[in-house]
């Protein structure tokens, strides 16, 4: 909980600078109170409680605060062992509201609320029997009425575009408009694209299709010669859909592949060095523009990971993220003139170009 409120807070001060404004804002922030929710078990299936990058796990209606959580099932093993969590935070503290009563899942699950006080909560149930190491899951959203949490909650089947093969590897993101009462979960299919499927204000599963990844522009192909691109942070306002986020495929550089398996004994090595950007002007047309990228450290190896998005009034897409300049294994064998930075950036994108940078 801290650190998203401090998440928050910096990206505030975005907002207060000169790009938002000639005038100069004033800001600050009080830090209110430091609590634990829950407390969490490894479930060494490569996931945690935080694992739903882009998302968020905690969301506030009036004076109540909402958190999912996750709980590691005793005997169950390894990828499908934990069950999903919501808990509430009232005058009176946080208390468990309720917990997943007969199934299981791998990662987190995120959640999105809207301004009318519907509440929901992305799950990713496997069909696996207990036991089996992975294989297909059933995505659903289940909504929950924030005024009255403890009321039995609803099941809602996103629809998608034939019956796409979903695991629970999802790498999914769960997005509302809340003022409009709409909202998306795209969910990620193997190495090639994700599905999605958008939710419209008079309740019906409207729109569906596929966001194809970037092609892969590598010597050494990659699976589906494609970039599959993960951990994004979108936003959905008036129908428009904003999408960023970073390369996440293996090593595609075969050198620098081969040198890291001399270091690791280890066959994979992922990339998250190159940070892409999409949008749609109307995503009931099932429409994508062209990815563009609007950062890279694929020269050094380096690393850059998406922290924030934020549509302002007037359209501007203002995108903040973490860049890492190089591989410090790498640097001595391939590139051993070049230095190594950790920086905040942040960016501001307008009709798919980049308008202004600056480093934070």
């Amino acid at each position: 909980m801290t650190s998203f409120l401090i998440s928050l807070s910096v990206f505030l001060l975005l907002l207060a600078g000169p790009v938002a404004s000639a005038q100069k804002a004033s800001f600050s922030a009080v830090l209110e109170a430091e609590e634990s929710v829950y407390s969490y078990e490894s479930a060494n299936n490569g996931a945690g409680p935080m694992w739903t990058h882009g998302n968020t796990c905690i969301v506030r209606y009036g004076k109540k605060v909402f958190a999912s959580g996750i709980e590691t099932l005793p005997g169950e093993k390894p990828l499908n062992n934990v069950r999903w969590m919501l808990y509430e935070r009232d005058k009176k503290g946080w208390k468990l509201l309720i917990k997943d009563p007969k199934d299981r899942t791998r990662e987190p699950c995120p959640l999105c609320i809207m301004d009318d006080g519907r509440l929901f909560l992305s799950v990713n149930p496997t069909l696996t029997e207990s036991g089996a190491y992975n294989g297909p899951s059933d995505p659903q959203i289940l909504q929950f009425d924030a005024r009255h949490p403890e009321k039995p909650y609803k099941v809602l089947r996103p629809v998608w575009e034939g019956e796409p093969p979903f695991t629970e590897h999802s790498y999914r993101t769960f997005v509302t408009d809340g003022r409009n009462g709409e909202m998306i979960l795209f969910q990620n299919i193997g190495y090639t694209h994700a599905e999605w499927s958008f939710f419209d204000k008079d309740g019906r599963w409207s729109a569906r299709g596929r966001l194809v990844w970037p092609e892969a522009d590598y010597d050494d192909p990659q699976p589906c010669n494609v970039i599959r691109v993960c951990y994004p942070a979108v936003q959905l306002k008036e129908r428009k859909v904003y999408f960023l986020g970073v390369s996440d495929i293996m090593e595609p550089k075969k050198a620098w592949r081969e040198y890291k398996y001399q270091l690791t004994q280890r066959k994979w090595d992922y990339d998250f060095r190159r940070l892409f950007y999409t949008w749609s002007e109307d995503i009931t047309t099932g429409k994508f523009e062209k990815w563009v990228e609007i950062a890279s450290r694929e020269e050094t190896g380096g690393r850059i990971f998406p922290a924030d998005l934020w549509v302002a009034p007037g359209g501007d897409v203002y995108v903040l993220w973490h860049e890492r300049a190089l591989d410090e294994r790498l640097q001595e064998k391939f590139f051993p003139a070049a230095q190594q930075s950790e920086a905040l950036n942040f960016a501001v994108i307008r009709d798919g170009k980049v308008v202004f940078r600056k480093t934070i």
